[in-house]
């Protein structure tokens, strides 16, 4: 599969909860799934770029994904938990497994510049439409309301992570 290609399955596989939106929506447990399972595609990608690229600006951007994306799930975790709410599979959730394990299977076999440049794409990409889904599905779909606040919570470290991801994209095109 292709870099456009791998990148519109994410895209599509994101946008999926829209299409759930305008009918019943995902339930609380569906979206603690997808939060979880978002965020860990996003630190599996952070660790690959640690250890494969050789650019300081990069390396230093994944630690920040790593890092962010690790205290995420665990607040989410430590919220679930308390809730008592057991993340529910679901076609989201498993389409972005999938498409996470195909992104690293692509960015493995690239090396240099060329690895940095698709790293950095793919994230550009993922984290615009993770926050498309937040905004158009996961907070409006979100019942309880600590959930809810959780959401919004995170959505301006997912804001800064797009914007970091941009100016990077640009100074690689250099």
């Amino acid at each position: 599969m292709n870099k456009m290609s791998l990148l519109t399955a994410a895209a599509l596989a994101l946008a999926a909860p829209v299409a759930l939106a305008q009918t019943a929506g995902p339930n609380d447990a569906q979206i603690a799934a997808i939060v979880v399972t978002a965020n860990q595609v996003d630190i599996d990608a952070g660790k690959l770029a640690q250890s494969q690229s050789g650019n300081k600006e990069v390396k230093a951007f994944a630690q920040r994904m790593i890092t962010d994306h690790t205290g995420v799930n665990k607040s989410a975790t430590v919220l679930v938990t308390r809730l008592k709410v057991r993340p529910e599979e679901n076609p989201t959730s498993t389409s972005l497994k999938k498409g996470g394990d195909d992104t690293l299977k692509r960015l493995k076999g690239l090396k240099g510049a060329e690895f940095d440049k698709a790293y950095i794409d793919n994230e550009v990409t993922y984290h615009q439409t993770v926050l498309d889904a937040i905004d158009n599905t996961l907070i409006p779909s979100a019942k309880n309301e600590e959930l809810k606040a959780l959401l919004v919570k995170v959505r301006p470290a997912f804001v800064a992570h797009l914007e970091h991801a941009k100016q990077l994209q640009t100074s690689l095109m250099k």
